[in-house]
């Protein structure tokens, strides 16, 4: 399919896509619901290949008015909620380009956002130092940049407040210090994504504790009750904050195989077991989010 000679049409979301969207979006949802690996390998060749590989800015896909004012009243409902002393952050606009990016960014602007986070390709530079220009909101990225150096552009932009590194994707513990360290530099903070195990959080927790412009910590497991005892200590995340272990290495005595093997994860085999299922994943390596 052409996004860029189709025609377009409102579909429902409040949402402008090319003509067809709505047969693609359908064998998007055949190929990815996929009875081994994470990512059907047809996603990457073939049926969806336009949805996994192509960058924001050439989706062809807009936001209607009716779109931002239902984008606008969800912000304005969940001030209602939380009042204006809790921070709040965005993310997961989707694949909108930039013109997009600045109407809804204007739009929230009246909610002081704390950042809002990958709204465009983190490649972009020169797009993102124009919407740090066309927006008051504070901008942040960076959990799918590998190595400091791809910062270091963005950083030379002046049109983040944020980074927000992967110690997983980034480098590892050493190069998100470093990551870290170069913001500061610049007067830029560092928040650490993490959806990862305890393993990886508490190596995010030393970076942490070693950053002096570090704010927060992103955890994914608030509502698992187990996640924090799949170690041993287990690791707490009481009242919004976890204490730096002071043992040796990460603080990590030993996995708690026990409760691994309780929670099993649904579709694959038990733990420690052979993964050949894994041969057939295929890798969504490219360089946007």
């Amino acid at each position: 399919m052409d996004l860029g000679i189709e025609l377009i049409r409102e579909i429902p979301g409040a949402l402008i896509a090319p003509l067809g969207y709505l047969d693609y979006m359908k064998k998007m949802k055949h190929v990815v619901n996929t009875p081994h690996g994470s990512i059907d390998p047809r996603s990457m060749r073939g049926e969806a290949y336009d949805l996994f590989n192509t960058a924001h800015g050439f989706t062809g896909i807009h936001i209607t008015e009716k779109g931002l004012d239902l984008l606008e009243k969800y912000m304005a409902d969940v001030r209602d909620v939380i009042g204006w002393e809790v921070p709040i952050a965005i993310d997961h606009l989707g694949h909108i380009p930039y013109e997009d990016c600045v109407n809804l960014l204007r739009r929230l602007e009246k909610y002081h956002l704390s950042w809002a986070e990958d709204v465009l390709p983190w490649r972009n530079t020169e797009q993102w130092k124009d919407l740090h220009a066309a927006t008051t909101t504070p901008l942040g990225t960076g959990e799918d940049i590998y190595l400091k150096e791809d910062f270091k552009p963005l950083l030379e932009s002046h049109a983040l407040a944020v980074v927000h590194p992967d110690l997983l994707t980034a480098g590892g513990i050493l190069e998100t210090k470093k990551v870290g360290d170069m913001a500061e530099d610049y007067g830029v903070q560092m928040n650490i994504h993490m959806a990862e195990s305890p393993i990886a959080c508490l190596a995010a927790v030393h970076v942490a504790a070693a950053t002096r412009n570090f704010m927060a910590l992103e955890l994914h497991s608030v509502d698992v009750p187990w996640w924090g005892d799949l170690v041993k200590p287990a690791l707490s995340y009481e009242g919004g904050f976890i204490k730096v272990p002071e043992k040796p290495g990460l603080g990590i005595d030993e996995l708690n195989e026990k409760l691994i093997l309780k929670h099993p994860c649904a579709g694959f085999p038990k733990p420690w077991s052979p993964t050949k299922e894994w041969d057939k994943e295929w890798a969504n390596d490219r360089r946007w989010s």
